[in-house]
C-alpha cells in the first residue's frame, strides 16, 4: 500500500473516478437546515438541522394512506461512538471504503481517519471529510496489498472507533461463498442475531445486499444507520456490495428512465421522485465502496451511476443498476389494471407492451455486459447481480389471495431488452442473482425456447413483514418438465404474465406471514466450486439453525447447476478439439461467421476443450490467457458428435 499525505489523501478519498456526482451539491450550505430545499423541509430530517432535538420518531412517510412505523434507532449516540459502520471493496490493486458516522454536533470535527495495522503497529494511511447531508465519509487507497489480511479501524475525534479487517482476496480457495440478500424490513426494529449467527458460521467471502436495505424512504439517513447496526457485526470483515433499490430512494416502484424527474402518484412515469441531491447521497452512502463504475458519466439531472465489476476469488461479478434506465409503464402502453404497472386483464398480449424504444439495462450497461463477459482478467467463473428478476416468478402480490397476471415492476419487462441482457449473461455462462421480489426462487430463464438461458436465483426478503408473495399457478399443477424428486408441487416450464419462459426449479412460499416464523423471509447462499465449474445454491430461513446442515433449508434447495448449462440451447454439432499447451484454463470464444454473433467466451478447466455450437455453419474460434486475443482458428466445422480429430493451440 502506498502512505497517502493528508492532501492527497482528502483529494483522493472524497473523489475517485464518477464521485463528483455523489458529491454534495455545490449549492448547500454547511448545516442548512433544509438542505434539499423547500419544497422537500423534512427530507433526512432525523439527520439534517438541529437533529439532536427532534427526538428518535420518524415522521410519517409518503403521502395518502399512513402505516405506522416503528422507529428507528436515536441518531444521538455517545460521542465515541459516532462511528456507525464501514464497508469495502479490494478490486485492481484499490481499496475503497465508506465510513458511516451518526450525525455530528456543531463544533465537532468533520474529518474521519483510517488507520491499518503493519507489523503490529498501527498507522494512519487516510483522512477525509466527513459529508453533510449523510455523514458519510470515503475513503480510496491505491497499490493495495489484496494477499495479506489487514485490520483496519476507522477513528473520529479522540475516542470514537469503528475497526475490522480487510481480508485478503481468497483466491486460492476452491470454493467462493457469496450471501445473497435483500429487502430489510423497517417494521421488525432490533438487531439480526438469528441471521448473523448463521453467517459468521457459514463465513461468505462476499456479502451481497441487492436492495432495500431500508424502507424508510424520507429518512435515508437514519434507515442506513439502522440497517448499519444490524449487519455490521458479518460486513466488517469481508468485502460488501450494497446497491440501492425502490425503497432506499424514497419509492414504493422505481423506473428511473435515465434520471428524469418523475411527476405522478407512484412513478410509473419514469424518474425519480426526490431531489437529485437526495437520490446521489443515498447512492453515495450505499455503493461509493464499490470499485470505480466503469462508465461513469452521469444520466439525466446529474444523477451518479456505479455499474461495475468485482472479482473475489476468482468469480468475476458484473453489479447491475437494473432501475436506472428503464422505462416507465404510464403513458407509454394501455393500462390493464388498478395501475399502470399492474395487468389483470387475461385477454391481453404481452407483444402490444413490447414496444420499440423501451429500454431495460440501457444501451451503456448491454455495452458493458458485452465487454465484461469477453474480459476474464483474473477470472474462472462469471455472476450477475442486480436488484430484481428478469422474469415474473409470482402470482400472488401482497395477499394470499391477491392474484395478480402480469407486474411490470420486474425485469421481465420490457420483453425484448429483458432478453437482450439474458443473451449476455448467456454468452459469460454466468448465473444471477437477485432479489426483491419477497419470494425466494430458483429458475432456469428461457429466452426463444424453454431451458436455454441461465439460472437466477432471488433472495427471500431478509424480514418479510412489508410484502408477501407466492408462487401458486392458477390450475395447481407442475408445468413439463418438472424437477424430479422434488417435495415442491409447482415446478417445471412456465410462461409468466408477461409471455416469458422460465422453468421453476424451487419457490419458497410464506405459510403465515402472520407468524414471523412462517414468513419465508431468510437469506441466500451461493457456493461457486472453481475446480469443479458448478455452483450451489443453498436457501436459509431467517430463524434456521445452519449447525442442522441442508435439512434447515427452506425445501427444494440445495440446487447445483453446472456452469455450462447457463447456456442451455440444444447442441448441434461440435467443432474440432482444442489442446492447449503452454498455458491452463485458457479462455475461448467461439463465433459464428454468418452472423459474426459471439456464442461464447469462457474460460476452460483443462488442456482439452470441445467447442459445441448450436447450428451448421463455419465457426471462428479466439482463444488467450485472459481474453480471447492470442489465437484465432477460421473456417471451422461442426460434427454431429465429437471426434477424436484435434487442434493443437500453442499460447
Amino acid at each position: 500500500m502506498k502512505p497517502i499525505n493528508r492532501r492527497t489523501a482528502i483529494k483522493l478519498t472524497a473523489a475517485g473516478v464518477g464521485a463528483l456526482a455523489f458529491k454534495p451539491h455545490a449549492t448547500l450550505a454547511q448545516d442548512a437546515p433544509q438542505p434539499f430545499g423547500a419544497e422537500f423541509p423534512n427530507l433526512d430530517s432525523l439527520a439534517t438541522g438541529e437533529w439532536w432535538s427532534k427526538g428518535a420518531a420518524a415522521p410519517a412517510q409518503g403521502k395518502g394512506k399512513k402505516r405506522a412505523e416503528s422507529p428507528p434507532p436515536s441518531m444521538d449516540v455517545p460521542r465515541d461512538q459516532v462511528v456507525a459502520f464501514a464497508l469495502y471493496t479490494v478490486h485492481g490493486g484499490v481499496m475503497k471504503m465508506t465510513a458511516q458516522l451518526f450525525p455530528l454536533k456543531p463544533g465537532e470535527s468533520r474529518e474521519a481517519r483510517l488507520e491499518v495495522q503493519r507489523d503490529g503497529q498501527w498507522g494512519e494511511i487516510a483522512k477525509s471529510e466527513v459529508l453533510y447531508p449523510g455523514w458519510d465519509a470515503h475513503f480510496r487507497v491505491e497499490k493495495w496489498d489484496a494477499t495479506k489480511d489487514v485490520p483496519y479501524r476507522v477513528r473520529h475525534g479522540a475516542n470514537a472507533m469503528f475497526d475490522g479487517l480487510i481480508r485478503r482476496d481468497p483466491v486460492g480457495k476452491e470454493e467462493i461463498v457469496i450471501a445473497n440478500m435483500s429487502c430489510n424490513s423497517s417494521r421488525t426494529t432490533g438487531l439480526r442475531p438469528e441471521i448473523i449467527d448463521n453467517l459468521k458460521a457459514q463465513n461468505p467471502d462476499l456479502l451481497f445486499f441487492a436492495g432495500d436495505q431500508t424502507y424508510r424512504h424520507t429518512e435515508h439517513t437514519a434507515g442506513w444507520i439502522e440497517f448499519g447496526l444490524q449487519f455490521r457485526e458479518i460486513m466488517r470483515d469481508r468485502p460488501t456490495i450494497c446497491i440501492p433499490d425502490d425503497h432506499d430512494v424514497g419509492h414504493g416502484n422505481l423506473w428511473g428512465e435515465n434520471g428524469k424527474r418523475s411527476t405522478i402518484p407512484g412513478d410509473a412515469d419514469g424518474g425519480y421522485r426526490y431531489p437529485v441531491e437526495y437520490v446521489n447521497q443515498v447512492q453515495r452512502q450505499q455503493a461509493w465502496n464499490l470499485p470505480d463504475p466503469v462508465d461513469p458519466a452521469p444520466v439525466e439531472r446529474g444523477i451518479a451511476v456505479y455499474f461495475t465489476r468485482l472479482t473475489v476469488g476468482g468469480v468475476d461479478f458484473a453489479i447491475l443498476e437494473d432501475r436506472k434506465f428503464k422505462s416507465g409503464p404510464a403513458g407509454k402502453i394501455p393500462q390493464m389494471g388498478p395501475r399502470p404497472d399492474h395487468i389483470n386483464d387475461p385477454a391481453y398480449d404481452p407483444k402490444t407492451i413490447d414496444l420499440p424504444g423501451l429500454q431495460l439495462l440501457g444501451e451503456r450497461q448491454e455495452k458493458f455486459l458485452r465487454n465484461w463477459g469477453q474480459d476474464w482478467t483474473g477470472a474462472e467463473m462469471k455472476c450477475v447481480l442486480s436488484a430484481t428478476a428478469f422474469c415474473g416468478a409470482v402470482h400472488m402480490h401482497g395477499g394470499r389471495n391477491t392474484r395478480l397476471l402480469a407486474d411490470l415492476d420486474c425485469n421481465g419487462w420490457p420483453q425484448t431488452p429483458r432478453n437482450r441482457a439474458l443473451e449476455e449473461i448467456r454468452r459469460a455462462w454466468a448465473v444471477h442473482l437477485c432479489g426483491d421480489q419477497h419470494l425466494a426462487v430458483v429458475v432456469k430463464n428461457g429466452i426463444r425456447e424453454f431451458g436455454d438461458g441461465p439460472y437466477a436465483f432471488t433472495s427471500p426478503a431478509l424480514v418479510n413483514t412489508t410484502y408477501g408473495r407466492w408462487w401458486h399457478p392458477l390450475d395447481e399443477k407442475p408445468g413439463p418438465n418438472p424437477v424430479p424428486g422434488t417435495p415442491l408441487p409447482w415446478t417445471g416450464d412456465f410462461k409468466d404474465g408477461l409471455g416469458n419462459k422460465l422453468s421453476m426449479m424451487a419457490y419458497a412460499n410464506p405459510q403465515d406471514v402472520s407468524d414471523e416464523k412462517q414468513r419465508a423471509d431468510g437469506y441466500g447462499i451461493a457456493r461457486f466450486h472453481k475446480k469443479t465449474r458448478k455452483i450451489t445454491f443453498e436457501c436459509w430461513p431467517r430463524f434456521a439453525d445452519a449447525k442442522q446442515g441442508d435439512k434447515a433449508q427452506f425445501p427444494g434447495w440445495p440446487i447445483t447447476v453446472a456452469m455450462d448449462a447457463n447456456d442451455g440451447r440444444k447442441v448441434a454439432g461440435w467443432l474440432p478439439e482444442l489442446v492447449f499447451e503452454g498455458a491452463p484454463n485458457p479462455v475461448v470464444q467461439v463465433i459464428e461467421e454468418a452472423t459474426g454473433d459471439i456464442l461464447y467466451t469462457v474460460r476452460v478447466q483443462g488442456g482439452r476443450f470441445h467447442p459445441r455450437v448450436y447450428a451448421p455453419g463455419k465457426y471462428t474460434v479466439k482463444i488467450g490467457r485472459e481474453k480471447p486475443d492470442v489465437q484465432t482458428l477460421a473456417d471451422l466445422q461442426p460434427k454431429p458428435k465429437p471426434e477424436s480429430g484435434q487442434r493443437d493451440v500453442k499460447l
